[in-house]
């Protein structure tokens, strides 16, 4: 019965979108799909407040009126409530529905990891791609962090995968394409899991840690520079060289 419910909330939310559009301005869909994305990926939890009008045009580079629009776009859609005086909220069904439309199966076994790493090949290189190609100063700013983050946890001889994970983040949001991020979002614990074992193998008397601040520190100079070709190149070298750590440069043969 909760999974007939959720297909029939995910109907009502198609119908709605498809009626909504047609009067949507380009910058309306973009805060739209913005916030659609974050919930769906779970930055915000059943419940959870939204930031107010002033801190999201501030963040999207909009004014308050075209942050109002969306958020009543998304309160038509039965994704968010408010509160008088409090501000927006997520609704529970509706971060319940996105997380049911994209879902990976787990990561369950070794060879899910080089599946998963197999994925990401397909992907992420075109993240950088057209992140070089996209981004804007917000954008920038946001892998340049995450790369100041992993440079710290490099100098203390540490690993860090929630920064390493937020630098790909931002590389795909940079490319601002939501399916991108939707994906690597619904990815995070998947990809958790690949990054624990890369960290191991980077420890020990001849650490890695430096050689792969590099090899980030590369994608982001490539796409700072603006140049998409060297980007793609240096974000496939980079999960190649990650995966190829784990598995030691032998990789499973996944045909049997």
């Amino acid at each position: 019965m909760a999974e007939q419910g959720a297909l029939e909330d995910n109907s009502v939310l198609a119908a709605a979108d498809a009626a909504g559009r047609g009067r949507q301005t380009p910058l309306v869909q973009k805060v739209y799909q913005h916030l659609l994305t974050q919930i769906g990926g779970g930055q915000f939890q059943p419940d959870q407040k939204l930031p107010g009008e002033h801190e999201l045009a501030a963040q999207f580079q909009v004014s308050r009126p075209i942050v109002r629009e969306a958020l009543g776009r998304l309160r038509e859609d039965g994704l968010i409530y408010s509160r008088r005086g409090a501000g927006s909220f997520v609704k529970p069904q509706a971060v319940q529905a996105d997380r049911l439309a994209l879902g990976y199966s787990p990561v369950e076994t070794i060879a899910d990891i080089q599946r998963c790493y197999e994925f990401r090949l397909t992907i992420e290189p075109d993240h950088a791609h057209y992140a070089a190609l996209r981004w804007n100063e917000p954008a920038l700013a946001a892998i340049a962090a995450a790369l100041d983050l992993m440079r710290d946890a490099t100098r203390a001889h540490r690993h860090r995968e929630d920064a390493d994970f937020a630098f790909h983040l931002a590389v795909a949001k940079a490319a601002n394409n939501h399916y991108y991020v939707s994906s690597l979002q619904a990815l995070r614990e998947h990809i958790a899991v690949g990054m624990k074992f890369h960290g191991v193998s980077l420890m020990g008397p001849r650490s890695g840690l430096a050689g792969v601040l590099e090899e980030h520190r590369t994608i982001f100079e490539a796409i700072r520079s603006r140049d998409a070709e060297l980007a793609r190149t240096a974000m496939r070298r980079h999960l190649e060289g990650s995966r190829d750590r784990i598995f030691e440069g032998r990789v499973l043969d996944l045909a049997l």
